[in-house]
């Protein structure tokens, strides 16, 4: 199946939904500066797109290293929970516990102690996509094959040994899956982490946009944003392709 072929589906839905959305806006049921029709959005994309692009780069700049620091974070806890059994008791379930928090809770108090720069940001973002990561990861070098294990035992391997050529490789595709679960919450989170405190960006864009009745704008700093993390999470897909080509060898031929 081509790309192409694969792509139409998705769009021939969001086409449908879009035409629908235009038709009820048009009804003028909900007034436009509440809910405005794809066209005036698709209209605010192009007269705005300025103004879009540059807070967009922002936006992107927070999200991609946000979710790079969350990687490396979340990562190396997984490895550290992985090989103290004492440490993944005690801390585990506090790790579970920390979802329970709303993150506007306490993007006030990281503004305090950061300031209104990036690190604030990047401190949101990762906390938001930490928890997949560090989850996914950890279950992954749980579930080896407990036989390899075995094996490079009777070999003589040694512990490091045995992490870095089965356990390592085995949980690699699960932790760029963990990736790809929070690319799809990063953006929300630099959304959350700009709503804080933040002088450009899409979400200060959309916070200044809304109380100016510019919601078309607001709508279009959404859309990118959604188009954004699309395009991160395919990027993401490709690598995992890419650096783990080993677990995609089961999948047969793609369906006509």
């Amino acid at each position: 199946m081509t790309a192409a072929r694969r792509a139409l589906a998705p769009l021939a839905l969001l086409a449908l939904f879009a035409g629908a959305w235009e038709a009820y806006a048009r009804l003028g049921t909900v007034d436009d500066f509440i809910l405005p029709a794809p066209s005036e959005i698709a209209r605010a994309l192009w007269t705005d797109r300025g103004l879009l692009w540059s807070n967009l780069l922002v936006t992107a700049q927070e999200v991609g290293l946000g979710i790079a620091v969350a990687l490396v974070l979340g990562a190396s806890l997984a490895v550290a929970l992985h090989f103290s059994r004492s440490l993944r008791r005690g801390v585990y379930p506090l790790l579970v516990a920390s979802q329970a928090v709303p993150i506007v809770t306490i993007a006030p108090l990281l503004v305090v102690w950061f300031g209104f720069g990036i690190l604030p940001k990047l401190a949101i973002i990762a906390l938001v996509c930490f928890f997949p990561i560090v989850v996914t990861t950890l279950d992954a070098l749980a579930a080896v094959d407990p036989d390899q294990l075995k094996l490079l035992r009777t070999l003589d391997a040694s512990r490091w040994q045995a992490f870095r050529w089965a356990e390592a490789p085995a949980a690699l595709p699960a932790a760029l899956s963990g990736a790809k679960i929070a690319v799809a919450i990063a953006v929300i989170g630099a959304v959350f982490a700009e709503y804080a405190g933040s002088s450009e960006g899409l979400g200060h864009l959309m916070l200044q946009a809304i109380p100016q009745l510019e919601t078309a704008r607001a709508y279009a700093a959404v859309v990118l944003l959604a188009a954004f993390a699309v395009a991160l999470f395919s990027a993401l897909a490709l690598a995992e392709r890419r650096l783990v080509p080993w677990a995609h060898r089961s999948e047969g031929p793609s369906q006509p």
